[in-house]
């Protein structure tokens, strides 16, 4: 289905058209036409599938149709990171372009005394259109900088990782300042029971929007050692020892993991930095700068990178840990093989970490390459993933022996 399929109006349209976008994604296609039609929606699709647009282009062409109060807050996008506040804003800018009546402000923490201001000044005149993090957003509420009496549109993206983030008291604080005649469009990755309550308590009869979890592109290269923890630093030792690796992601679950990892990076004299929430929002800014700009080559991060953030040229994703389930994994190695180049994506696997390797596997359809551990790791435990309690290690009957092949044995004498 192509955009002119749909009434948004010819000022969006011909936005698109600059933009060179024609069909529109299976969530877009959903989305759309429920928003123009006045319903709320409750949509689950991950990161990558559009939805930004999917909410964006009906709220921006009907608020550019008119109707709507030119010194009130019109719509609030709500987005759990700075950086992901950014992308919409980036996105509102372009999908924006001749709407020369809609007005916008991107409202995140972080900032110096001189953008608090501007912000502000924007929300005391009633920008059309405000991005907001929750608790920046709060602190504009709490001295009395908006009226958000008026707003029309309420959106909530990535809803799962606000309250994964701990913004649901924030959030529930924000919600009470808005009317009850509101539209509101909820998006979420998952559809967890906390997600299910948030929905019930925030949207009136939505219509629900549900876009299967892509699979990873083709196109990433993805392999898996398998491991004892321990061994999972002197893999990665010997992965930068054997090639000059450069545009690398290394993501753990953990932030303290994550702090060691780069401690033991830099004791390697590995060019590296890290990326959890114990920084300060400008020393991620700071990070992600140096990162993108190719200052840096190596960056450690819990999830807090996995999603949302679109860096073009990562040339690797590394695992340190399993993921804990098939869609943060799809996030992860996403990071890499965008913008049509290729990408690698390996996965450590230790014993207890098997049985949701496993499960991953399942969601793909096929078994990862189980890549021989070197030689100057030593020898691994046997991929048995039988069940959630780690089985008693076994070691493989020869040092480098393929593991993946041991595996497809002993399933067939199953």
């Amino acid at each position: 289905m192509t955009f002119e399929e749909t009434y948004l109006n010819d000022n969006i349209l011909d936005a698109l058209y600059d933009m060179h976008f024609e069909e529109m994604t299976p969530v877009q296609e959903k989305c759309i036409p429920q928003i123009l039609d006045g319903h709320d929606v409750m949509g689950v699709a991950q990161t990558g599938t559009g939805k930004t647009a999917a909410y964006l282009l009906p709220i921006l062409s009907m608020l550019d149709d008119g109707g709507y109060p030119s010194d009130a807050i019109n719509c609030l996008i709500m987005a759990p990171t700075r950086e992901l506040a950014q992308q919409i804003d980036q996105a509102m800018q372009g999908f924006g372009y001749y709407l020369d009546a809609v007005s916008s402000v991107a409202v995140y923490g972080g900032n110096d005394g001189n953008r608090y201001d501007q912000e502000q000044r924007s929300l005391r005149m009633g920008a059309d259109v405000v991005i907001a993090t929750p608790g920046r957003l709060l602190s504009h509420i709490k001295v009395g900088n908006v009226d958000l009496s008026r707003v029309s549109f309420f959106v909530l993206d990535e809803a799962d990782r606000m309250l994964d983030m701990g913004f649901s008291d924030d959030i529930m604080q924000i919600a009470s300042h808005l009317p009850q005649n509101r539209q509101t469009v909820m998006f979420s990755a998952t559809m967890p029971d906390k997600i299910q309550q948030l929905a019930k308590s925030m949207l009136y009869q939505p219509v629900m929007v549900k876009i299967a979890v892509s699979r990873p592109a083709d196109k990433i290269r993805q392999s898996a050692f398998v491991c004892y923890e321990p061994q999972k630093l002197a893999i990665i030792k010997h992965l930068f020892a054997t090639d000059q690796l450069q545009r690398v992601i290394i993501f753990s679950g953990k932030k303290d993991k994550v702090k060691d990892i780069t401690r033991e990076l830099k004791r390697m004299k590995i060019n590296c930095a890290q990326m959890h929430s114990d920084l300060t929002q400008q020393e991620r800014d700071e990070v992600m700068l140096a990162f993108k700009a190719g200052q840096i080559d190596v960056l450690v991060a819990t999830d807090i990178v996995s999603r949302g953030i679109d860096i073009d040229d990562i040339r690797m994703v590394i695992n340190f840990d399993v993921p804990h389930d098939a869609e943060d994994y799809v996030h992860r190695i996403g990071r890499t093989a965008r913008a049509d180049r290729d990408g690698a994506a390996i996965t450590f696997v230790c014993e207890k970490e098997q049985f949701a390797f496993r499960q991953i596997e399942k969601f793909l359809g096929k078994e990862v390459e189980k890549t021989p551990l070197p030689d100057s790791v030593g020898e691994g435990p046997v991929y048995e993933p039988k069940s959630r309690t780690a089985r008693a290690s076994r070691y493989c009957h020869r040092r480098g022996r393929n593991n993946s092949s041991t595996h497809r044995r002993k399933s067939s004498r199953r």
